[in-house]
């Protein structure tokens, strides 16, 4: 059994109502930032391709962190030890 159905029924309600209240405030908060971000001049169509390309970028960063793995499996190193042979910051 999950933890939630050993809890009296109060509890869980009380934990549901306690939910859907912050996800209400997350929500709020986001159509806040979208309405300020409307308001500096963005569309929606503008904000949407930005978050689209920042998908893409993650998904090629992340097939990048995976070969750097790869080959420093290979070579027996750490991928940090890889940075600099090929020019990248450890922040990259």
């Amino acid at each position: 059994p999950s933890p939630r159905s050993c809890q009296p029924n109060g509890a869980s309600e009380e934990a549901l109502r306690y939910e859907i209240e912050e996800l209400r405030q997350k929500d709020l908060a986001l159509d806040q930032e979208i309405a300020q971000l409307l308001s500096e001049g963005y569309s929606l169509e503008e904000l949407e391709k930005h978050i689209s390309l920042l998908h893409e970028y993650n998904d090629i960063k992340d097939a990048g962190q995976m070969l750097l793995g790869k080959l420093a499996v290979i070579r027996g190193v750490t991928t940090k030890q890889l940075y600099p042979e090929y020019d990248l910051e450890l922040s990259d």
